[in-house]
């Protein structure tokens, strides 16, 4: 007996862990090998994790974090400022530019520096100059992230370095840092200068004086491992480990993909192999669907009964037509993310009014179709009133009495 019930309990609580999928029903779908200890795959149009492996544990993040750093200065400073090098950016341990302090250097050049190379000094004089101090930045970074929707994210520095505040750890988890990745390429209005940044594959500059020479090579590898590559970020602590954060854009889809924890010295080419893994996983399995395949029901757009509505005689029935509404966002009406090739399908449920009582607005809503796919709204299309329907009033009540009184006495007159 105990036995069952023990079996029972697991059964339960598979099920549980089975429904807490985050809009993503394909999550446990398919056993991947992969090395790193925390992993997401994300569609970077609609944030939709296709594929996790512990992506909701906060851990650390290394020099992920500066992609966040780059679009936090992209969207809050001008590239063409000029940035004083405090004595505590210049401490900074490697990786380094090595900059000096009091040296001064355009915004933009110390961009190139934070993305291609990684620079840890850089990181601060930029946090520094945009933020006002390091503490005045990573709040910045923090605001930015909530914005964006991260659940699980806390920014201590600007370059990744380990850090703790408190309770608190400079951490994120796969979740969020995909998420992060798919705003800068996706949403955020510097997404282009990001895209810029980030893609070039080496940048030459001097100090603002003109007697030091720089010079920044790109060393994120994904850039030429697939054809599609947009961007990515690359990172190492020795509390997170090697970790990556990249972009993929091929047949019209764009993948994301984040690794935490992806092995420790000697294994610095593991997030290469992961990365590949996720990003041929998502192109081979997941593709655009159409939502007009799907047929809307013959009632959505059937006329809705109208009582205590003006018509032509007292106690006469009335009737409202009605119109869908697509939503307001952009979004396109046929095609709104990617599914599943043959495991996800999109189907309708209708939710609409069976009667409605005057007045009635031209507008008015009285129900939506949703777009489902399983359990998640994918879309929401409202329907509305076509015309307007005025109640019942007094002067109504009198119009039609006398209309009826007139006619009455012209029978009569005829007869």
């Amino acid at each position: 007996m105990g036995k069952r019930i023990v079996a029972a309990l697991a059964a339960v609580s598979i099920f549980l862990s089975m429904q807490d999928w985050r809009g993503c029903a394909d999550v446990y779908a398919a056993d991947l090998s992969l090395y790193a200890k925390s992993a997401v795959l994300m569609d970077a149009d609609s944030g939709r994790v296709l594929y996790e492996r512990n992506g909701h544990e906060q851990m650390a993040m290394a020099s992920t974090t500066k992609i966040m750093t780059l679009i936090v200065t992209l969207e809050n400073a001008s590239l063409d400022e000029q940035v004083t090098v405090s004595a505590y950016a210049a401490s900074m341990p490697d990786v380094q530019l090595n900059i000096r302090e009091g040296e001064n250097y355009r915004l933009e050049d110390l961009t190139y520096s934070l993305m291609l190379e990684s620079h840890n000094d850089s990181a601060v004089a930029i946090a520094e100059h945009v933020g006002g101090s390091v503490e005045g930045f990573a709040a910045m970074m923090n605001k930015k992230a909530e914005e964006i929707g991260c659940e699980n994210t806390y920014y201590i520095t600007p370059n990744g370095l380990d850090a703790e505040d408190g309770d608190k750890f400079h951490s994120t988890t796969a979740r969020d840092l995909a998420l992060v990745m798919s705003y800068c390429i996706k949403k955020s209005p510097q997404k282009e200068k990001f895209l810029e940044i980030t893609r070039t594959a080496s940048y030459s500059f001097t100090d603002s004086s003109g007697k030091r020479s720089f010079s920044c090579t790109n060393h994120n590898a994904f850039l030429n491992m697939m054809s599609g590559a947009l961007s990515g970020k690359t990172g190492f602590t020795n509390k997170a480990g090697y970790c990556y954060v990249g972009a993929l854009e091929r047949d019209g889809k764009t993948f994301v993909v984040a690794l935490l924890a992806c092995g420790w010295p000697n294994n610095k080419t593991y997030k290469w192999s992961d990365t590949r893994t996720l990003m041929e996983y998502g192109l081979a399995n997941y593709n655009y669907r159409s939502f007009d395949e799907v047929e809307i029901p013959e009632s959505a757009l059937e006329d809705i009964a109208v009582s205590g509505a003006k018509s032509d005689k007292i106690g006469g029935s009335e009737s409202v037509s009605v119109e869908l509404i697509e939503p307001q966002d952009g979004s396109e009406a046929g095609i709104d993310g990617l599914l599943m090739n043959g495991e996800e399908k999109i189907t309708i449920t209708l939710h609409k009014v069976r009667g409605l009582s005057a007045p009635v607005t031209e507008g008015q809503k009285v129900g939506h179709i949703s777009y489902m796919v399983g359990d998640t709204e994918w879309k929401r299309v409202d329907i509305v009133a076509s015309q307007k329907k005025e109640a019942i009033d007094f002067l109504w009540c009198l119009k039609i009495i006398c209309e009826k009184w007139s006619l009455s006495l012209t029978s009569n007159t005829a007869s």
